[in-house]
């Protein structure tokens, strides 16, 4: 069985408020970028494809796959305008993979242990996702922002990356995806809900397996990246 990761990081990061993609900011001297990769280089996949911005790509296979000696990505490759438009670039350099494991470039905390996890579930279920239960009691607001439910906190999930699936399946999905014409994607799990008959199995994620979107999440990264440098 070939396992290949997809690790996605072609947005430009906005909110971040920085002149730097997100994930090139610098923690420890090294490309946030840099961590996120290092974990699947160490873990069982096969093989690792990178999408990143058209305009990166030299920079990435120069500065970040060579200079660190990632061995594992196979291709670096050119992201869309949406997430949609970039995992559709990363299944299409996929050679031969059985499973994929799709994982966003600015989670540099993610660990073997959850990543394997992950893999027991996706060949059991046929499709999983890295997920932890929510803290806080979640409100449904109406169109003028006044609480209209509060769902039961104890069936809510706050889904994380990776999300994995066997080859066929998430290829299948985003084929149907594409005929539909739906484009405001923020989660692969949804698009095999939405698109296939197959359940997504929840996988026990981490707290710490946080996304990079504002400062305050890179201050909550560094710490959390401190123990592991």
């Amino acid at each position: 069985m070939k396992n290949t990761c997809i690790i996605v990081a072609a947005g430009n990061g906005s909110r971040m408020k920085s002149d730097i993609p997100k994930q090139y900011i610098k923690i420890e001297g090294r490309p946030l970028i840099a961590f996120t990769i290092e974990a699947w280089q160490q873990s069982f996949v096969d093989d690792i494809v990178l999408v990143v911005p058209e305009d990166d790509i030299y920079y990435v296979k120069e500065e970040i796959v060579s200079k660190y000696d990632f061995t594992k990505v196979s291709a670096v490759v050119s992201g869309g305008a949406n997430r949609y438009d970039s995992v559709m670039a990363g299944l299409d350099a996929c050679d031969g993979s059985d499973y994929v494991y799709i994982h966003d470039g600015a989670r540099p905390c993610i660990d073997i242990e959850t990543i394997n996890r992950t893999r027991k579930a996706v060949e059991e279920c046929g499709a999983a996702t890295v997920a932890v239960p929510v803290k806080d009691t979640i409100k449904v607001a109406d169109e003028e922002n006044f609480a209209a439910a509060t769902p039961d906190r104890n069936t809510l999930w706050a889904i994380q990356t990776p999300q994995a699936f066997s080859f066929p399946l998430i290829r299948k999905a985003y084929s149907e995806a594409v005929k539909s014409d739906m484009k405001n994607i923020t989660d692969d799990a949804g698009v095999v809900e939405g698109f296939t008959d197959t359940k997504v199995k929840l996988v026990m994620g981490d707290y710490r397996n946080i996304k990079v979107t504002t400062p305050e999440d890179l201050a909550s990264v560094r710490a959390f990246l401190a123990g592991k440098i």
